[in-house]
């Protein structure tokens, strides 16, 4: 009986003591093994792996991952105009050396946030610092970002960090001047729009001027023409005239003399106050006269 009790008891502590010199390391982490508090292997590559049971040796795990700097709240930069920036960024960051990492911040995440956050504000105050508004805003931003992350992970390899990309989320003015810089650009807009209107106005005026000047042109033509054909027309009725006054005289006159009676007595309220013996009753006096003849 004492025999199976000291087997048992021999197999826990050889199955306790294999277990303390087993452990495994996960693809998305680093394991560094330590000898005596000392650094004496990195493991990389996912598996099972061999050490030497405690005191002798330990174990401690590190995220191999990509890990997000995401802060919720802004920073205030100066630009080269003296303007303040809101700017709202985020970082993307992994463990490059894992020995240098923990003898830098000692394993610790959040120091290792706290040196690459620090390292950033620096990179950003710099670049910002020599950039104008419209520089940051739309100009040159990719580049100012390219920058700002080459600066970012020079400093955060020093801690055994590599810095895989820097974004800006926002940049945008601060309350204080953001009503001034919208109240300029609208004076500007309304600079820019008086002046198509100005531009608007001259045009209108001189496509008027160019179109009354066509009219008047078109209107004195016209009436050069009229003038013409009617001159024209007087001449051919003057003709008319002239050679029917030639052909008989006195029926000329007779038939002159019956217009001048057809327009003198047109309406019946019509008075006309002449000599019985004037030369304009010729024809209505000796009317009878001539039919008495021609009978």
């Amino acid at each position: 009986m004492n025999r199976i009790v000291s087997s048992i008891f021999a197999l826990l502590v050889a199955g306790m003591l294999a277990a303390s010199m087993l452990f495994v390391v996960d693809q998305r982490q680093y394991a560094i093994v330590f000898a005596l508090g000392e650094v004496k292997e990195v493991i990389g590559n996912p598996g099972l792996h061999f050490k030497l049971p405690p005191p002798f040796q330990n174990v401690l795990y590190f995220d191999k991952r990509i890990l997000t700097i995401d802060t919720p709240d802004s920073d205030r930069f100066i630009t080269s105009e003296k303007k303040n920036l809101v700017v709202d960024s985020f970082v993307k960051w992994r463990i490059s050396d894992p020995k240098l990492y923990y003898v830098s911040v000692q394993g610790r995440e959040s120091d290792a946030v706290y040196r690459i956050q620090q390292s950033l504000k620096d990179a950003l105050n710099n670049e910002i610092g020599r950039r104008t508004v419209n520089e940051m805003i739309s100009g040159v931003r990719d580049r100012v970002m390219q920058d700002i992350s080459s600066k970012v992970n020079a400093d955060a390899a020093k801690i055994g960090v590599e810095i895989v990309d820097v974004r800006l989320k926002r940049v945008e003015f601060s309350d204080e001047i953001r009503d001034s810089v919208f109240r300029r650009m609208e004076s500007e807009r309304k600079r820019v729009a008086n002046e198509l209107r100005s531009t608007g106005f001259a045009d209108s005026e001189k496509i008027r001027a160019d179109a009354d000047r066509q009219r008047e042109v078109i209107l004195a033509e016209a009436n050069k023409n009229a003038q013409a054909v009617k001159g024209d027309g007087d001449a051919k009725a003057s003709a008319i005239y002239a050679a029917a006054f030639g052909q008989n005289p006195e029926f000329y006159s007779f038939y002159r003399s019956l217009e001048a009676y057809r327009n003198s007595f047109r309406n019946k309220g019509d008075v006309l106050v002449v000599e019985p013996s004037s030369e304009f009753f010729r024809y209505l006096k000796n009317a009878g006269s001539s039919g008495a003849k021609s009978r």
